[in-house]
């Protein structure tokens, strides 16, 4: 496997709240873990050491507000872990914002995850009545991203 992609692997651990990430590429499999794994018995076959990953700082991690501090509405939840930009490239407006209305299918921001772009769709119409992510910082599986009332 790629060493560049080894690293970005490393990064995408580092910016997440995930204790172990492992990826298979054909025969390939790359194992990261933030945890040491427990001694394996006697009879199973050794298998190859993690790669060690120190935490990353607390003051960088961002905990997603409590499910009972969301205003009124249909919650749209990341449906993977990346990186979420609030529009299609910087210096652009915002997809949307607090107070505008959306359509179904309406695209509300984007998740980038190992270079590939994900358009993260409205579900509901109606209004935006939160933007609970910040532009540019990473979002964990099923946080909670928008509110649409």
């Amino acid at each position: 496997m790629d060493l560049r992609k080894i690293k970005k692997l490393i990064d995408l651990l580092e910016e997440s709240n995930l204790a172990e990430l492992e990826i298979k590429e054909g025969e390939e499999v790359v194992r990261l873990s933030r945890v040491p794994r427990t001694a394996t018995p006697v009879a199973a076959p050794a298998a190859p050491a993690p790669i060690a990953v120190p935490p990353a700082p607390t003051a960088a991690v961002v905990e997603p507000p409590a499910a009972d501090a969301l205003p009124a509405g249909h919650v749209v939840k990341a449906p993977m872990v990346g990186t979420f930009y609030e529009s299609a490239s910087p210096g652009t407006p915002a997809f949307v914002k607090v107070g505008q209305k959306v359509q179904v299918g309406e695209t509300l921001g984007i998740i980038e995850a190992m270079k590939m772009f994900n358009q993260i769709e409205a579900d509901v119409a109606g209004t935006v009545q939160a933007i609970l992510v910040k532009n540019g910082l990473p979002v964990e599986f099923d946080e909670p991203m928008f509110v649409i009332a």
